[in-house]
């Protein structure tokens, strides 16, 4: 799914809210977007109003351990980065404007960040503090992550438990003042020199203090005097002279509390937070106030006789429910108007609560809200996979997802749920149910579906082991439940064919054994459940052929050595057991090394986006995904856009019509055709040619089995379920369309895309996402709509409804999502212009697709119909249809920001279309350079202007003089070509030169 290729995911959340147990807190500086961290890996971005309004808008998807800190990674307002850390050793740069630039594996787990910046020359430069349990300070470059020198002690080195740098406002230097586990001081001083360094070599302290506090919590600088510091340990809190480091105040915590943070909220008033949630304000005394007169008069005095009165105690929500993890409390200060003084905390249910600090007032929560009680303000709410068909009467919620597997090949989405049935359902068909508007919303049990019955519990897994292996029967379908049961399904039949119940507990994973490894081996399942067993049940002899149950701790990593007939097994305690798969013995090994290994797997396995499986020529790809093991499931459809196009083409290739294009008339035209338009025509009829092989090939391997077939369906006396009486390709088309296009825009081409067209209007906003080159993804949530109605509200200074956004698409989010998203409608639409009877009403919608093949012959095929000549196609018709899609290509490419407005519309990236002028996909290329073409004819001469000297710092600036100088020559002309073109009216007509130049 990552990598080059143009995937589109949208989301089905359902109406149950992610679990988001925050670990960690940002507020970026504009005080507009609160990024939270949590347990599970995932960040979640908050939109705050100046109001203090807070709704969720997006969560990020990449890592999969903990995150543990987030820091800003910039400074400029116009591009916001964040950076965030997680447990195992992995750092990430992202931007809130749904991207995520870089990924980097790093040999240390930060526990800290902390972003500062530095003059070089008239530019400034941002670094990144970081320390974690170690006895180094690392300092990393904010953009590219790469380790630049590190801040060493020499006196006393242990590991660093909190830190703070002091910025100097009258020199070049800053200060790092950091405090070890033991309570030792550390003070380095980092100069112009030391920030220009680009090597590995040590800096080592400038002084070194014991001001024995154990367990530093965290270190404050007093930026309102520049003269105190302020230490929380977990026990007591202290204030410092920022110059000698001489003790001014200490306040000791109650036995029944801890305190985990404190920062100063003006000069003479601090905010402290403990571990239960609460906060307290003091007033400092006045020896710890420089302005004072007595600044200082309590210095090497005794601690219990400078304890600051305490003002204000914040506490926590009486009602809030019981939590499992201590919640995470920050506070921020704004250094812009409205200078507010925000305590923000986040706990373990997902909620965010929100005071504003006023100097004199009574305090009150300002703001607090949760994930879920921001799905439930949904109107309507947001839909599951088969929510139409979980709902049951007299009941308001439906029933949970709880497993879910996509079988590409039949365009079937096989659905586990809680009460323990299992329904098979078309993927396209419920999507369009959830996501757009039609006469299907009106019909009950739509689409057709079936439903197996026999775990009497929630299921657990589902697996469709041809999927992965074609030495599986295609009709066998795994299921796993918490009543201790492996059920096989016949999938085509509904057939219950065998119950496993070797295992003590609940089936937690279902695994295919590798194709190297024995012939018994090959036809079975590897099943795991929660009683530490592993079992080797065979599909073939309907038996377990290994159980495997000693293990004293839960089962987290399978492995397998099929050369020596192996299973290894790796434990949550960092035990591996290796079992003979033939005869069961088993030996046990334990190690430092061996748990590394574990964790380098679970790193390297992540359950939500990094292994995805990889179908190949799959233009629909379903996933199943869930933060928590305890989250129902939620489904993201991944539009892969080159494979939609190939399909079409494909089908337009095969359609029996004699005016359509086959592979013969594209073999004679490309003969005929000069040149320049050969290798265009070779690329089209290559790509229809493999695929039609593949077809032909697969259709030549079932026609063995017909005869067998007909025999199974004479005696089948059950209902069969046509669930492939649909086109798969023109569905997939016409859902991605529907969902593309922005509707209400031109009320005249919108009728043309009902009426001719075939598409259907949203009822609902769709959330989309993007999915970086690094297979990281980041999903808008559905309470998005909130977030962007009162963005274009106060762009537009009017009040907005939800109607003002259904529909129009998501061109108002970001660049990065408009950018993709034009190509792939302006590329659908150049393609399906070029097919015959492009549309997606008519009788060849409801006919079985030609590609993917009937799955082996099955009952599921279509019902007899009495076979009917094709209809000649109406010449008018087919006019008016290809005028529908030039339209709908038209009005994307060029009218999209004047019927949008340049308030509501934020522009394609260039350096995004950029890249996708030599895409390998024909259509994608074209739509990429028409967009290019015309966004640079919007910003106009002093736009393209801004866009060279943006991009001048990015060109080549060494090339081999002896042995390229024609290269050298030709490479200044164009340079020169480039810039006089962009600059003068004529620059389209060398367009294509200059952009091959830059990139």
């Amino acid at each position: 799914m990552s990598g080059n290729s143009l995937v589109l995911p949208i989301v089905l959340w359902g109406r149950m809210a992610p679990t988001h147990c925050i670990s960690s807190l940002l507020v970026m500086d504009d005080f507009s977007t609160i990024i939270t961290g949590c347990h599970d890996g995932q960040i979640c971005l908050w939109d705050m109003t100046p109001d203090l309004e807070i709704c969720p808008r997006a969560m990020l998807f990449g890592h999969t351990a903990s995150i543990t800190c987030l820091s800003k990674a910039s400074a400029c307002s116009d591009k916001q980065y964040i950076v965030s850390a997680s447990e195992i050793n992995y750092s990430a740069v992202m931007s809130p404007d749904f991207l995520v630039s870089l990924s980097c594996p790093l040999c240390l787990s930060f526990v800290v960040l902390q972003f500062y910046q530095f003059p070089i020359g008239t530019q400034r430069e941002g670094r990144l503090l970081c320390n974690g349990h170690y006895p180094e300070i690392l300092v990393v470059d904010a953009t590219s992550l790469e380790v630049l020198y590190s801040l060493v002690s020499k006196i006393s080195p242990d590991w660093i438990s909190s830190m703070s740098i002091i910025r100097s406002h009258r020199t070049q230097e800053d200060t790092v003042v950091a405090v070890s586990v033991t309570g030792i001081l550390k003070v380095w001083i980092i100069t112009a020199e030391v920030s220009r360094m680009q090597d590995l070599d040590p800096v080592f302290e400038e002084e070194s203090k014991p001001i024995y506090c154990h367990g530093c919590q965290s270190i404050s600088f007093c930026t309102f005097t520049q003269s105190s510091l302020l230490v929380v340990c977990s026990k007591y809190w202290r204030v410092f002279d920022a110059g000698d480091y001489s003790l001014l105040c200490s306040v000791p915590s109650d036995n029944d509390q801890a305190w985990t943070g404190g920062e100063f909220i003006a000069a003479d008033k601090v905010i402290i937070w403990t571990e239960d949630g609460c906060s307290y304000i003091y007033k400092l005394p006045a020896s710890c106030l420089p302005a004072s007169e007595h600044f200082r008069s309590e210095v090497g005095k005794t601690e219990e006789g400078s304890v600051p009165p305490l003002i204000y105690r914040i506490a926590d929500h009486s009602d809030k429910q019981l939590l499992i993890c201590p919640p995470v409390t920050r506070f921020f200060f704004g250094r812009r108007e409205p200078f507010y003084k925000l305590l923000i905390q986040g706990d373990s249910a997902g909620r965010l609560s929100l005071w504003n600090i006023p100097d004199i007032s009574q305090l009150q929560v300002s703001s607090t809200i949760s994930l879920q009680e921001a799905f439930d303000k949904l109107t309507p709410v947001s839909a599951g996979i088969i929510d139409q068909l979980s709902v049951l009467p007299g009941k308001d919620e439906p029933i949970k997802v709880t497993a879910s597997v996509y079988i590409p090949s039949q365009g079937r989405l096989v659905c586990g749920r809680e009460d323990g049935s299992i329904i098979l359902v078309p993927a396209t068909q419920t999507a369009i149910v959830q996501l757009l508007q039609g006469e299907h919303m009106l019909r009950r049990g739509w689409p057709p579906h079936r439903t197996l019955r026999g775990h009497r519990n929630k299921v657990t897994c589902v697996l469709y082991p041809y999927q992965i292996s074609p030495r599986y029967d295609q009709r066998s379908l795994v299921s796993g439940g918490v009543d201790f049961s492996v059920i096989v399904w016949d999938i085509f039949t509904g057939e219950m064919k065998h119950i496993f119940c070797v295992h003590g507990g609940e089936i937690t994973q279902l695994i295919v054994p590798p194709e190297n490894c024995s012939t018994r081996v090959q036809h079975c399942i590897c099943s795991v459940a929660s009683d530490h067993s592993v079992g080797l049940l065979s599909l073939r002899e309907r038996k377990c052929i290994m159980l495997a149950s000693r293990h004293l701790f839960p089962i987290q990593v399978i492995k397998w050595r099929p050369a020596d007939d192996y299973l290894v097994v790796g434990c949550s305690d960092g035990s591996v057991y290796v079992w003979q798969m033939d005869t069961g013995e088993s030996c046990v090994t334990s190690g430092v090394s061996l748990r590394i290994h574990l964790v380098q797997h679970l790193f390297s396995s992540s359950l939500l986006l990094g292994n995805l499986p990889k179908y190949s020529h799959n233009a629909l790809v379903v996933q199943a995904m869930k933060t928590n093991l305890t989250d129902p499931d939620m489904h993201v459809l991944f539009f892969d856009v080159e494979a939609v196009i190939i399909q079409l083409l494909t089908e337009e290739a095969q359609r029996p019509n004699p005016t359509l294009v086959s592979p013969e008339t594209l073999q004679k035209s490309q003969a005929g055709a000069d040149k320049g338009g050969s290798f265009l025509a070779n690329k089209i009829f290559k790509q229809v040619k493999e695929t039609m092989k593949e077809t032909i090939k697969e259709h030549l391997l079932d026609e063995d089995e017909e005869e067998e077939e007909e025999m199974r369906r004479r005696e089948e006396k059950s209902k069969s379920l046509s669930l492939l009486e649909y086109n798969l390709t023109m569905d997939t088309a016409k859902l991605f369309m529907s969902c593309l296009h922005a509707w209400g825009l031109n009320e005249q081409l919108d009728g043309i895309c009902l009426e001719r067209l075939g598409m259907l209007r949203p009822h609902c906003p769709i959330s989309f996402g993007l999915i970086s080159r690094g297979g990281h993804m980041s999903l808008m949530l559905p309470t998005f709509k909130e977030s962007l109605l009162r963005q274009l509200s106060l762009a537009t200074g009017r009040k907005l409804t939800l109607s003002d956004i259904v529909g129009k698409g998501t061109y108002g989010v970001s660049r990065a999502v408009t950018t993709q998203h034009l190509m792939s409608v302006i590329s659908l639409a150049n393609t399906l212009m070029g097919m015959t009877n492009a549309t997606f009403v008519g009788e060849h919608m409801k006919k079985a697709p030609a590609r993917p093949p009937r799955p082996g012959g099955t009952p599921e095929t279509p019902r007899r119909t009495v076979a009917t000549p094709p209809q000649p196609s109406n010449p008018a018709l087919q006019a008016q249809i290809k005028q529908g899609w030039s339209q709908l290509a038209a009005m994307h490419c060029v009218m999209l920001p004047d019927l949008l407005g340049l308030d509501k519309f934020r522009p394609p990236l260039l350096e995004m279309l950029a890249r996708r002028w030599q895409d390998r996909c024909l259509e994608v290329r074209e739509a990429a350079q028409a967009l290019l073409l015309a966004e640079l004819r919007r910003i106009g001469q002093s736009g393209r202007k801004e866009t060279i000297d943006m991009w001048a710092p990015y060109l080549p600036q060494y090339v081999d003089t002896v042995s390229s100088r024609k290269y050298t020559a030709l490479f200044c002309s164009q340079t020169s070509f480039f810039s006089h073109t962009l600059k003068h009216a004529d620059w389209e007509h060398a367009h294509v030169k200059s952009i091959m130049v830059v990139f």
